[in-house]
């Protein structure tokens, strides 16, 4: 995921690649998995399937990167002792060995480091961002379900996808009379420059599946956003801008003061409005709780302007 001035999650995944409406639902209430034969310490290198396995009652033992959860993810909240690898591409191997997983959750994105996560234990890749036809959100419900089998937890697994079908319904239809500007989400990378999400991103899905539009119609890349410089952004006529947190206060300051920036349409017309950290690149948790602040920002009163 995309650094911005030191907010990182390890720089936004280094380039990724390079690349209130409702109330928050309730995590299914946790329960040891004793079943024979199903896996019980389960690792998680992608935070998408980690909040995934949260949702689903699962808490996993490691995960990478937990030190920066709360800052990208922050819903559901990660469970005390749950172990840090370090950064995904870079896990603590002889953590990772003294822990002795029985399940290793990773994504494409890690695919070097694949033949080393085998010799240590089973290691299954989910693929929610790709560049074959197919969108996020479908992929995450397929994911989802696969996830909920492998553990047991098909009924839990049908209950997030049920959770998240009736909030962004719900969600479209608290939004309907305020669909009166198509959607630029963004994330700063400094003062110029921002991340764009469109085709491709979860993000978009849930744009559109809450019935807005998305008014990014340029190329993305296989994650779902452009990077661009913010003039870019001048000709999505109409449109109203969302950035996310987390943002350096300096930068605010800095657009603040800026010609360029102060000159943009939707700047100019105060149709600009930031909202808390929503996970990008993640799943079915995500997707809800990007929904749910649509909705909360949208709608809320006296609330156009950053």
């Amino acid at each position: 995921m995309p650094a911005s001035f030191g907010t990182t999650r390890r720089g936004f995944l280094a380039g990724a690649a390079s690349c209130a409406l409702l109330a928050p639902q309730p995590l299914h209430a946790a329960q040891p998995l004793h079943a024979a034969g199903l896996p019980v310490r389960i690792v998680s290198l992608d935070y998408g399937l980690a909040e995934t396995l949260l949702a689903m009652g699962v808490t996993p033992i490691a995960i990478a990167e937990a030190d920066e959860w709360a800052g990208w993810v922050v819903e559901p909240a990660l469970p005390a002792g749950v172990i840090n690898l370090g950064t995904a591409l870079e896990a603590n191997v002889e953590l990772l060995h003294a822990l002795k997983p029985d399940l290793i959750l990773t994504s494409p994105y890690l695919a070097r480091i694949r033949p080393m996560l085998e010799r240590i234990a089973r290691t299954e890749t989910f693929a929610i961002n790709t560049p074959d036809p197919g969108n996020p959100y479908e992929r995450s419900v397929a994911a989802t379900r696969r996830l909920g089998g492998m553990l047991a937890r098909e009924a839990e697994a049908e209950a997030l996808v049920a959770d998240s079908a009736a909030l962004i319904a719900a969600t479209r239809q608290t939004l309907a009379p305020h669909a009166d500007a198509p959607l630029l989400v963004v994330n700063f990378m400094d003062t110029r420059h921002v991340r764009v999400y469109g085709a491709k991103s979860l993000f978009n899905e849930v744009i559109e599946r809450c019935g807005l539009a998305n008014a990014w119609r340029g190329e993305t890349n296989y994650w779902g956003f452009a990077t661009v410089g913010i003039e870019q952004l001048a000709d999505a006529a109409g449109a109203r801008l969302i950035y996310l947190e987390p943002i350096a206060p300096d930068v605010l300051a800095s657009l603040a003061r800026s010609p360029l920036w102060n000159s943009l349409p939707f700047v100019r017309v105060g149709r600009v409005q930031r909202i808390p950290a929503a996970l990008m690149f993640g799943m079915l948790p995500s997707a809800m709780r990007f929904a749910r602040l649509l909705g909360d920002t949208l709608t809320r009163p006296g609330s156009s302007h950053g």
